[in-house]
């Protein structure tokens, strides 16, 4: 009998990878998705512990839950960041829960939905010894032409704001011979577009497909990327989240010579003051992030940049925030993610003691965010004219229509049939709007004597990509 399985997922693109390969191991058990928790045998909350007060949030919707109700001999497990940082403490306030299992431990939870169904309650956060990826089964079942893809988990940086190292654990890539065996099965599969994932991505170093270890054997990014660009089928290679101390020569290279991978990249850098960046240990400087952008920029005049930044962090000053500004004016963003700090229990920011008030945070927050917007608001703009390469995705909200991302990730709208899904085309930008761009089909891989636009007119024309 199929058993329904509803998973809430938070935060970022690991998480949706990591539910979506929850799915899959307890596929193998008989469960199958449900969009109503209600309806769920077993709910799983996959929580991100980055946001302010994340495991508040996560407790309200576990009351929501609760009130709710479900089937008889539901199970309610809580995965994820949170649960790695909260452990046992989870069930304490919440006895209701009958599973608390961390990021490293899902491969093992067929074992654990069986203990917590026998009436065992179950508390999995240790970072276990063998790889979670080598226990986990192949993916199972179409998601489109685009797909997320792990290569790289955990962080050793160590920046003093940041919870990652304490709920994700040390860093570890994953062999490049599984990577290039995954996508290959991918790109079997349809996907045309693979997001390669980790929290410092670009500090992948994973074994050779050979099995070769060591500084003569370990795979960089840029070597698995050149490797993954071979792969027929796959027209376009992303990653993210990169470090700037990571951002080697080599990947920088990669940007110039492999047109599969795309001309935007998120780099955050958090502040632009160095004296700031030195408190948040990030290693790097102001001026090293710049020559960085530089030196993707010469090699790739295209690229588009985006960034993380956080305002308000202990003992900054205007003079700091206003290096920020320069730094962001300076650099040009396509778009960017920024937040005032809050302290994270654990990290070792949470106890300094020259917190910035409230209202300051606030202040320089909407400065920046004004800036942010305005920049972001000129890079669409300039879309307006120009003819992009764009992989299209679903339906639109209209019939003929088709959404698909240009390789700036932003929505594009088209007049096509359904059945251009997960094709190339090239497309004449017409109009910008709040959140989408609107074009014309004018060549690409779907033919344009088949295009019957939603006017009922046969696109007639093809053309090169600038």
């Amino acid at each position: 009998m199929t058993k329904k399985l509803y998973i809430k997922t938070y935060g970022c693109q690991m998480n949706v990878y990591d539910s979506e390969r929850m799915s899959d191991v307890l596929a193998a058990q008989g469960f199958a998705p449900t969009e109503v928790a209600e309806d769920a045998d077993l709910v799983i909350l996959n929580t991100c512990h980055i946001r302010e007060k994340a495991a508040e949030k996560v407790y309200s919707d576990l009351g929501r839950l609760r009130a709710a109700g479900g089937p008889e001999g539901r199970l309610i497990a809580v995965g994820g960041c949170v649960a790695q940082a909260e452990g046992a403490e989870i069930r304490t306030r919440a006895p209701f829960v009958d599973i608390v299992f961390g990021p490293q431990t899902y491969h093992r939870l067929a074992d654990m939905v069986e203990r917590a169904s026998r009436g065992q309650a179950v508390v999995e956060t240790d970072f276990p010894t063998e790889a979670k990826f080598d226990h986990l089964p192949a993916a199972t079942g179409r998601r489109g032409h685009t797909a997320f893809v792990a290569v790289q988990e955990g962080c050793d940086k160590f920046c003093t704001f940041c919870v990652v190292p304490y709920t994700r654990g040390a860093e570890y890539s994953r062999p490049a011979g599984a990577i290039l065996d995954e996508i290959r099965a991918l790109a079997v599969d349809g996907v045309r577009e693979v997001m390669l994932l980790g929290q410092n991505v670009n500090a992948y170093h994973g074994a050779a497909p050979d099995g070769a270890r060591g500084p003569a054997g370990d795979w960089t990014l840029a070597r698995l990327a050149r490797a993954i660009a071979e792969i027929d089928g796959i027209a376009r290679i992303r990653y993210t989240t990169s470090h700037p101390r990571d951002m080697g020569g080599d990947l920088i290279l990669a940007h110039r010579d492999l047109p599969q991978l795309m001309p935007y990249l998120h780099l955050p850098v958090q502040s632009g003051s160095d004296r700031i960046l030195k408190a948040m240990n990030r290693k790097h400087t102001a001026e090293d992030y710049l020559r960085i952008v530089d030196r993707l920029r010469e090699v790739r005049p295209d690229m588009a940049m985006s960034g993380d930044f956080i305002v308000g962090f202990p003992g900054e000053t205007d003079a700091d925030f206003e290096a920020t500004m320069r730094l962001v004016e300076r650099v040009g963003y396509a778009l960017a993610y920024s937040f005032k700090y809050s302290p994270r229990p654990g990290t070792p920011a949470a106890d300094l003691e020259d917190q910035v008030p409230e209202d300051v945070k606030s202040e320089r927050l909407q400065r920046l965010q004004d800036l942010l917007s305005a920049q972001q608001r000129a890079f669409n703009a300039s879309m307006t004219g120009r003819r992009l390469p764009v992989l299209l995705e679903r339906p639109g909200r209209h019939a003929g229509q088709m959404v698909g991302r240009s390789p700036y990730m932003q929505a594009v709208v088209v007049d096509a049939p359904a059945e251009a899904a997960g094709r190339m085309v090239e497309v004449d930008i017409d109009t910008v709007n709040s959140f989408s761009l609107n074009g014309r089909i004018t060549g690409g891989e779907w033919p344009p004597a088949e295009i019957v636009t939603g006017n009922g007119r046969i696109a007639v024309s093809a053309g090169v990509v600038s």
